[in-house]
């Protein structure tokens, strides 16, 4: 398949974060583009400024005139969360559309380049758009597909002059639905390989297989950046001539050293293969953040950034909406806004919370995301959850997945130890909020539509 022999490109469910970067890449690059979505948000909206049609009703008589006209031109790019009894795909599929997975384009549009893959259960956003700042602010020409908002940026997508020589190209290699499976990339980081989407893989062991699958496709003389406490099986199959570097924040053939937090920032000092680099500074907080970019430093150096822009590249990196942001400061309170929704993200946001407000009341809201994760991890939510001093537990956000019997909230709340923990409808919350304001560090987490809440919370702290 060639991208050029198509002309017009149709998206069901566009306002994915994927699926609105690949959406902006080809609008971008001259094509026409169309798409629908469920639900109207920030990020519809802000396609929608930009020039993109997006409808939001699943109704044939909204497909653009041109689509209809012009079936062997037009690309239809699909969304895993897109249901089977979906209108509009079961025509485009009757007609004979060309459909493809988001997943698909992604691995035909990075297919030439010299691509940099960030996987991993958690951490591969803030990784891939750390790695791309660096590139970016060191002048090295790259394109980049992310899972975020990057704040530096004001987008999930960067597109390269494209300038002479091979094209470079970081990406966010996803294990739903083992989307990754088709990328090649040069250079793979794997942050993590925790049990997760078991409603897709079934098991640990089958997710394992398929994470040696991916860093078996890394080709021939490139690299792979592994977590020192990922599955030590991962690299079963590693292609020969691969350089495999372990690295987490004390172990590792890179690790760091002199972390120093000073407020939001925490200082560091890095050991890696390709050369050492002191005096460090991270605006983003959270020592998982710093093992993260540590990772992207290391990517950074194969492509032979030198070190100063490496210092000032961190130095000025502002971070990804909704990992760790800082929504609200002042009169004694903090507001924070956080997308962890596995127990081992909550876990490394919690501990990070703590040290750095150690003295600190800390109230958490949090919405778990999809029946099947909340029902095979429930006890290690509300291990994670425990540390807060106040949880608020909202109704789970299903997205793709229909009800479970039997799995509700109060499977997590049943088992939190926190003094107190109440469970609450969304609509509860600002009430909640106006009625107990006496925290003084609040947290809002998850990966849901727990985010509409961020700007009238922020409203309240502000008119308080």
């Amino acid at each position: 398949m060639r991208l050029e022999d198509y002309r017009y490109i149709y998206f069901l469910g566009i306002g994915g974060i994927g699926m609105s970067a690949i959406a902006r890449w080809f609008y971008a690059n001259g094509f026409p583009v169309w798409g629908y979505d469920k639900t109207r948000t920030t990020l519809t909206e802000a396609l929608e400024q930009e020039g993109i049609q997006v409808h939001y009703e699943d109704d044939v008589q909204h497909l653009p005139q041109e689509i209809l006209n012009n079936k062997a031109a037009t690309l239809v790019v699909l969304t895993p969360a897109i249901p089977a009894e979906h209108t509009e795909w079961a025509y485009l599929k009757e007609q004979g559309y060309t459909i493809k997975k988001r997943s698909e384009v992604l691995g035909i549009i990075t297919a030439s380049a010299f691509t940099i893959a960030v996987a991993g259960t958690h951490g591969k956003t803030t990784t891939s758009s750390i790695v791309t700042h660096l590139l970016h602010h060191a002048g090295v020409d790259c394109s980049a597909f992310l899972g975020g908002i990057a704040t530096n940026l004001n987008s999930n997508l960067l597109i390269g002059k494209g300038g002479e020589g091979k094209e470079t190209v970081v990406v966010e290699a996803d294990e739903y639905d083992r989307s990754f499976l088709t990328l090649f990339p040069d250079i793979a980081i794997v942050t993590s390989a925790d049990p997760d989407h078991l409603d897709i893989y079934g098991d640990k062991e089958e997710m394992i297989r398929t994470f040696q699958k991916f860093i078996s496709q890394i080709k021939p003389g490139g690299y792979l950046i592994l977590q020192q406490d990922t599955d030590p099986r991962l690299t079963d199959l590693v292609q020969e001539g691969v350089r495999v570097i372990r690295y987490s924040l004390e172990q590792g053939e890179a690790h760091v050293y002199h972390i120093e937090i000073d407020g939001h920032w925490f200082g560091f000092d890095a050991e890696t293969p390709f050369g050492n680099i002191a005096r460090l500074r991270l605006g983003l907080p959270g020592y998982h953040n710093v093992e993260n970019a540590l990772a992207a430093l290391m990517a950074a150096q194969i492509l032979q950034v030198p070190a100063e822009k490496l210092q000032s590249g961190i130095a000025s990196y502002k971070g990804v909406k909704r990992r760790f942001e800082i929504v609200f400061e002042g009169e004694g309170k903090v507001f924070i806004d956080d997308y962890a929704h596995h127990p081992k993200e909550i876990d490394a946001f919690m501990s990070s919370l703590r040290a750095i407000y150690p003295d600190k009341q800390l109230k958490v809201i949090f919405q778990p995301h999809l029946y099947t994760r909340t029902r095979d991890f429930a006890d290690a939510f509300a291990e994670s959850l425990s540390k807060a001093d106040e949880l608020v537990l909202l109704d789970i956000y299903p997205a793709r997945e229909k009800p479970i019997a039997g799995v509700t909230s109060q499977m997590i709340l049943d088992k939190v130890t926190s003094p107190r923990k109440q469970l609450l409808h969304k609509d509860e919350i600002l009430r909640n909020l106006a009625e107990n304001p006496d925290f003084e560090v609040l947290a809002t987490v998850g990966a849901g539509d727990i985010d509409t809440l961020v700007k009238p919370i922020k409203n309240i702290l502000e008119n308080n």
